[in-house]
């Protein structure tokens, strides 16, 4: 990793943490940040679910492709879902979520409506998983991604609590971290990520990040004045508590209806606030001893 980075190639050693840097189009760079210096677009996904069919194409390819093992299966009592949620081995999950006739806009025919969504690591510009890896298994790579190293990952599980979507997990029976690599190893081929490919109404769609953005929004005024005024992108904003998200969504009702959070905030975001009160204890504390030292001596 050195040896690339001295020829600025990867990611400079230690730089994984800094933050704020930004492109030529002025959105945050978490390439740069990490120090690599020759890097392509950042490369992320736009869901569309309101083409969701829930299929779970994307969660068997996905499975298929980064040998992800079987989860059980196991269904929830209050859904056909049967995956429940994303996991250590759920590397995507289409949730199915279903609502009386008349909740929200656009309810579908019967007395439901259903809203599917394929749910995913939202690679987040501010990654708190990365700030809290002591080993640094956690990396971004140089599409802006964020992957596991699996090979790295010591278990501590101190990223679990720190992802605000709760999205890595510890395995059972391994005890290492595992996410979505954003198919990491197909990037570098130029190839697109197993479940965009396998998506049959193209509900989950594979780019540019700032391609997908300006075709997400094309498409939430498209769905508007045809009917559906509650649809919303939902980690679009690069101006969110995570600084944007890699993996963005359209939405056709509130984030929580879905099990997403409706704000959240990157948790590491006060650490440097709080390292500094505690220097500033500290040195209080110090100073106070010396006094008292001094004190004694006399």
């Amino acid at each position: 990793m050195e040896e690339l980075a001295e020829q600025g190639l990867g990611p400079a050693r230690g730089a994984w943490r800094s933050r704020g840097t930004r492109g030529s189009t002025g959105t945050p760079d978490p390439a740069a940040d990490s120090g690599y210096g020759d890097y392509p677009a950042r490369m992320g996904f736009f869901t569309d679910t309101s083409v969701c069919i829930g299929c779970k194409a994307c969660e068997v390819a996905c499975k298929e492709w980064n040998a992800v093992p079987e989860d059980g299966l196991l269904l929830t009592g209050m859904s056909y879902d049967n995956t429940q949620s994303l996991g250590a081995s759920t590397w995507r999950h289409v949730a199915f979520i279903e609502q009386p006739a008349g909740v929200g806009e656009g309810s579908g025919d019967g007395d439901m409506r259903w809203l599917m969504s394929s749910d995913v690591c939202k690679h987040c510009t501010e990654a708190a998983c990365l700030d809290v890896c002591p080993t640094g298994s956690l990396m971004r790579t140089e599409f802006g991604t964020v992957v596991v190293q699996e090979d790295i990952c010591n278990g501590c599980g101190y990223c679990i609590p720190a992802c605000p979507f709760g999205v890595i997990d510890q395995r059972r029976g391994d005890g290492r971290a595992w996410k979505c690599t954003l198919c990491y190893d197909r990037l570098g081929e130029g190839l697109t990520p197993a479940c965009a490919k396998a998506c049959p109404t193209e509900s989950i769609q594979f780019g540019p990040l700032d391609e997908l953005r300006e075709r997400a929004q094309l498409r939430v005024e498209e769905l508007r004045q045809s009917g559906t005024p509650g649809a919303r992108l939902y980690g679009e904003d690069q101006g969110d508590g995570v600084g944007g998200a890699g993996a963005f969504f359209l939405l056709l009702d509130e984030p929580e209806v879905y099990g997403l959070p409706p704000d959240p905030v990157v948790t590491t975001r006060d650490l440097p606030r709080i390292w500094r009160h505690a220097g500033i204890a500290a040195a209080g504390l110090a100073a106070a001893g010396i006094a008292a030292l001094c004190g004694t001596r006399r």
